[in-house]
């Protein structure tokens, strides 16, 4: 069984959680960023670069496998215009 976690956004490019996994994961990349970035050393300039970059790749490529086909978008579909 292939469950999304994250759904497409209604408006723009990327995803945001449909599921308690896909929360999760947020939720757990938001904590390692914000644990890092208060006990950043500004001296170390390249680990604080690659540990957010990486960390930020991960969270991405999770929403990418487990979620819908990004495209831009830009409302839903079915919603009627306004005249």
């Amino acid at each position: 069984m292939n469950k999304i976690w994250f759904k497409r956004k209604t408006y723009g490019w990327g995803w945001t959680p449909c599921t308690w996994e896909g929360w999760f994961v947020v939720i757990i990349w938001g904590i390692l960023f914000v644990s890092f970035v208060s006990k950043m050393n500004e001296n170390e300039w390249l680990k604080n670069f690659l540990f957010i970059s990486i960390t930020t790749g991960i969270l991405i490529y999770i929403s990418y496998k487990k979620g819908e086909s990004p495209r831009w978008q830009w409302g839903d579909k079915n919603d009627k215009k306004l005249k």
